[in-house]
């Protein structure tokens, strides 16, 4: 359970109340590198994970919570702030809760409940995070243009929308031959 690639996962589940700390207190800049530090992590924590057979089910279940807190709490945070529009705060966190509850409600039916990213999923994660990535590189760097992060907002919008619909359609059709519906 303890190995390298569950200490980064947690590492970056940590980064979530330092990055809210950090936007609070106005520091942009360093709030933008520890972004890119939990984004290095992300990749490395998979890859020694699955280069040196480190798989956990721990980490199975601590890598996404960790990638989920940072990216739900920036989102929150740079919405209180003003700098991403409130509608995509909401559904950004809606969406979420409603991955997780579903997931919860198709566990309690069908019991042992695994589900694997959609590639829908995957891309919403990239817009998700490169839209932080630019609007921190924005405040902190001074790189970027605020007409560039709205765009991007709506293209986040978009695939959290598609992503969203796209996990309630796979758990119903699972749910519905589960009940012998199909």
């Amino acid at each position: 359970m303890i190995n390298l690639p569950n200490i980064l996962s947690f590492a970056r589940l940590l980064a979530a109340p330092v990055a809210i700390m950090l936007m609070l207190e106005g520091r942009f800049t360093a709030c933008f590198w520890l972004f890119v530090a939990a984004g290095v992590t992300d990749a490395v924590d998979g890859w020694i994970a699955t280069r040196f057979d480190a798989r956990t089910e721990f980490g199975a279940y601590l890598d996404p919570l960790a990638d989920k807190a940072l990216v739900v709490s920036t989102y929150l945070m740079l919405g209180y702030l003003g700098h991403i529009p409130s509608w995509l705060v909401v559904l950004v966190v809606f969406r979420d809760v409603l991955i997780i509850g579903g997931a919860m409600v198709a566990y309690v039916i069908l019991g042992d409940f695994r589900s694997r990213p959609l590639i829908i999923s995957k891309v919403n994660t990239a817009v998700q995070i490169a839209l932080v990535a630019i609007v921190l590189a924005r405040l902190g760097l001074g790189i970027g243009q605020p007409n560039f992060d709205l765009s991007l907002a709506y293209v986040a919008g978009a695939t959290t929308l598609l992503s969203g619909f796209a996990y309630l359609w796979q758990w119903g059709r699972r749910l519905a031959r589960a009940d012998g519906g199909e």
